[in-house]
Parts: C-alpha cells; structure tokens; sequence
C-alpha cells in the first residue's frame, strides 16, 4: 500500500468557509488537473454550514493550533523539532525583525504555528502555497525557511491593503526569502505588487473567473414591468468595506411609490448595526436578513431577483474588495448588477454596458437604484452583455492552467 503524502502544503487562514468559495473553488479545480496536496488550516470552521463544492475535496484537511495556549504540548514538542531543521534559527532571525516592527500576539502566534507547520508537514512536502499575503503567508514563509523549501502564495483583497508596505516588499524579495511566484486575482492588484516587487515577473495576474459546469443556465427572464415590485438582493460580509450601511441609507430615499424588497445574504460583525440603522430608517419591514447561505441558496435567490447590489467602498483602514466572484455569479444567472467603480470591480463591469456603476454615497446609490427600477429593459440588455462577458473572458480554465504551472515549476525546483 502507498503511505506517501503528497508534495504540496496549502496553507489557508480557516476551512471551510461560506465567504471563500473562490478558494474551493480553485483547490477542487487543482485536484482535477492532477496536483496532491493536504490542507493546513490557522483556524477551525464558525459556519454551520458548507458549500457543495468542500465535500469534493479529496485532500486531507489538517489543523494548526488556533491559540498556542489550547495546544502547549504540541507547541513546544514542535518547537523542539523545529530548532533541529536547518532554516530554523533563520527563520527565527526573520520573524525577530519582523516582530520588532508588529510587536502583536498575531506575530507571536503566527510563528507558533510556523514551527507546529515545519514540525509536522511531511517530509515528502515540496513547496508551500498560501491563499492570503498576510498572516497565511508569514506562517508558510516562516515554515518555508525552516524547512528550506520555497514557497508561493495567491493574495486577494485585504491582505494587499492593510499589510505594511515593508512586510510585502520583503515576502516579494528573494534577498528576505520571499515566494517563489504570487498570483492575485485583479490587475489592480497586480499592479501593486508588482510595484512593490523585487521583479515584476514575481507576479502573475489569475483571475479567479467561474466554473460555469457548477451553475445552472440563468432563467428565462422577462423584463419586470414598472408595476411590479423591484426585488434587490446582496450578497456579502456585514463589514464596512462591502458598504451595505450606505445602501441602507439609499433605500430609505426612494420615493414612497416604488414598491421594492431588499435581501441581505452573508454574516458579518456589523448585523445588528445595519439592522438597527433599517429600523430608525423606517424600511426594516423591506427588508430580509437571510445571513449565511451555501451557494446553491445563492444561486436560487440570484435566479428570483430583479436586481444584484454590491455597493463596495474603501475602508477607512485601506481595507477594499478586490473583484468579487458573487459579481460573476450574478452574471451567470443573468442577473443585472449595480455595484461601484472600487478597486478591480470595472474591470469586469463597464458601466451602461455590462451593468451600473455608482458612487458610493447613499444619494448616488438612491438614483441608480431608481434608474434600474423604471429601465427593466436596458437592465436586461446589460444583464445579457455581463453573461457573454462572463463566458468569453472570465471562464476558470485558463487561471487553473497559469497556476498549475507555476505550481508544477516550483515543485519541480524546489
């Protein structure tokens, strides 16, 4: 019987998780183009529920110690094994300077569970890859070194801006033992890493795009006549970046005769505030909370709406959305979109063409949602435009291959 374990280590910041689809996503796609891999998770699951999509995984899913206080002896067994690998004191010189400059218990721990990684993975490990450029990173880097295996990542939204300026440019350096290659999901991004690089080529732009084979056919959709009620729907966390205390705000200033109904999907800390805020407004009985859903729930409420709102902004802490998948999913539906022009979310919508692209601001947002209700037919056009964008140029096949090769390249190298 073969005991071998596999050659890749994918180092993620928890698993399963509803809000995360495009790392399911792409790890199923990995497996069916032939990669073996385990799962190594900085956190234990909070939702109750999972998507489809986990239960194809065939990978082992392990876990890191959550909080290096629940797991002492594990820590310090791995610590022992730890300081006998040749990167060790390395990677420990490393994480020194970098804790002088992020004196943090996030610092502290994540280098716990580098030494639990190192310690642990085995020794048929190759390379590591990490979904997030900041706390996941640090972990396979930090375990990278001292195991002396290279190391890689795919960065995506907030992880690009909030992290320190020095702590990117020095995973982006192979002078400081930085990855072998990243890959991000929008040329936004991209650009700024690159930026931000020792070499540019460091870099790769992969979309995440769709798996259209998962997704039903959108609905035969008529137009919504000007009597019929406007049923608006969202999808996303309840945290500032996504914007939905502003849409909030919008709702409340549509004229008393439009009829419409607003669903909220996604969990998120800023719940009862938002819910608080539809009340003083006067519009809580419009509105439905649904919170955390799997995607064929999504996909359902996607297919029985008139209008996907995604209202993104930048968070006073830099934190911003990168190009959302439930945009794509609401374009594989049919489903019209309004969103704002945020980070990379134009480069899959042209406003008046693909969708509706909005200021942020609640009077903004009020105005094009009005604009979306007494237009159904352009809605439906553009609509229609987002589905043959979706299908000819975001399609998942082609950032799958890009990154198996890089893959491939740095397992080979290694």
């Amino acid at each position: 019987m073969n005991t071998a374990r596999p050659p890749l280590a994918v180092v993620v910041k928890g698993w399963p998780r509803l809000s995360e689809t495009f790392i399911a996503q792409e790890l199923v796609a990995l497996e069916a183009a032939g990669h073996a891999f385990e799962i190594w998770s900085l956190r234990h699951p909070t939702d109750i529920k999972s998507h489809p999509l986990h239960a194809q995984l065939k990978a082992r899913v392990n876990y890191l110690p959550e909080y290096l206080h629940e797991e002492p002896v594990r820590v310090w067994r791995a610590r022992e094994i730890a300081q006998q690998l040749p990167g060790y004191f390395e990677a420990y010189r490393i994480w020194r300077a970098d804790l002088r400059r992020d004196a943090t218990p996030n610092r502290i721990r994540r280098f716990g569970q580098a030494c639990v990684l190192a310690a642990e993975m085995p020794e048929e490990v190759l390379g590591l890859y990490a979904h997030f450029l900041h706390t996941p990173s640090s972990v396979a880097r930090y375990a990278a070194i001292m195991r002396d295996l290279p190391w890689s990542f795919s960065a995506h939204a907030k992880d690009i801006w909030t992290s320190p300026e020095w702590e990117i440019q020095e995973k982006l350096s192979a002078a400081h033992h930085g990855a072998e290659f990243g890959a991000t999901c929008t040329g936004f991004g991209a650009k700024h890493l690159q930026e931000l690089a020792d070499t540019p080529d460091r870099i790769d732009l992969v979309y995440h795009g769709l798996d259209l084979t998962r997704f039903p056919a959108p609905p035969a959709r008529r137009p919504r006549r000007p009597q019929d009620p406007m049923r608006f729907m969202s999808v996303g966390r309840l945290v500032e970046k996504k914007g939905f205390d502003r849409l909030i705000a919008a709702l409340a200033l549509l004229p008393a005769g439009l009829d419409w109904h607003w669903t909220h999907i996604g969990g998120g800390g800023l719940g009862d505030l938002l819910q608080g805020m539809a009340e003083d407004a006067g519009i809580a009985d419009r509105i439905t909370w649904r919170g955390a859903c799997d995607q064929p729930e999504v996909i359902e409420a996607m297919r029985s709406s008139d209008l996907f709102v995604l209202p993104s902004r930048v968070a006073a802490d830099g934190d911003r959305d990168g190009l959302p998948n439930v945009l794509m999913e609401a374009a594989s539906q049919a489903l019209p979109i309004l969103s704002t022009p945020v980070s990379a979310i134009p480069e899959f919508i042209d406003h008046g063409i693909h969708g509706l692209l909005s200021a942020d601001s609640p009077e903004a947002l009020a105005e094009s949602l009005l604009s979306a209700a007494r237009h159904p037919q352009k809605l439906a056009e553009m609509a229609q435009s987002a589905l043959a964008r979706l299908r000819s140029d975001f399609g998942m096949d082609p950032g799958i291959a890009q990154l198996s090769k890089r893959l491939n390249s740095m397992l080979q190298n290694g």
